[in-house]
C-alpha cells in the first residue's frame, strides 16, 4: 500500500509544480534562482532531449502500457527485492505524470534548467531514480551469482 501512496504523491507533486509553472510563467520564460539553476518553462512535444518529437500518440500509448504492464505485474513485482518495488513505483509515478501532460497539454511541461543539462521536470526525475533502482538490482544479482 506504501508503494500506492508513494507512486500518487510523485504525481500529485509533479502536477502541482507543473501548475504552478503554467500559471505563473510563460512559455520561454526563465528565471534564475542559483547559479546554474533556472526555473525556465518549456513543453517538450518529443522523448527525453527532445528525441522523436510530435510522435505524441505513440508515447500517449507506451504511457498506458506501461501502466498495463505495472498493474498486470503487481503481484510478482511485489514479490521483488525492494529495489524492484521502489524502482517501480518511482518509474510509474514520472511515467504518469508525464502521461498526464501528454494527453491534457500535448506535450510534457518541463522547467528544472541546470543549464548544462536538457530542461526537465519532477516527473523526469522520478523515472530516472526509478530506473536507476532497477539497474542497481541488476548490478547486485549479478554480482550475487558471479559470486554463487
Amino acid at each position: 500500500m506504501i508503494h500506492v501512496i508513494i507512486c500518487a504523491v510523485v504525481v500529485i507533486i509533479d502536477q502541482l509544480s507543473k501548475c504552478l509553472i503554467t500559471t505563473n510563467f510563460v512559455e520561454g520564460e526563465s528565471v534564475r534562482l542559483l547559479p546554474y539553476l533556472y526555473l525556465t518553462y518549456v513543453k517538450n512535444v518529443g522523448a527525453a532531449f527532445g528525441l522523436f518529437a510530435h510522435w505524441r500518440w505513440l508515447f500517449i500509448l507506451l504511457g498506458f502500457a506501461v501502466l498495463f504492464a505495472t498493474f498486470y505485474y503487481r503481484e510478482l513485482i511485489k514479490r521483488q527485492s525492494k529495489f524492484v518495488r521502489w524502482g517501480a513505483t518511482f518509474a510509474l509515478g514520472g511515467a504518469v505524470g508525464n502521461l498526464i501532460d501528454r494527453i491534457r497539454v500535448g506535450a510534457v511541461i518541463d522547467f528544472i534548467d541546470l543549464t548544462v543539462f536538457p530542461i526537465f521536470n519532477f516527473a523526469d526525475m522520478s523515472i530516472v531514480a526509478g530506473v536507476a533502482l532497477l539497474f542497481l538490482e541488476v548490478l547486485i544479482n549479478d554480482r550475487k551469482q558471479a559470486a554463487g
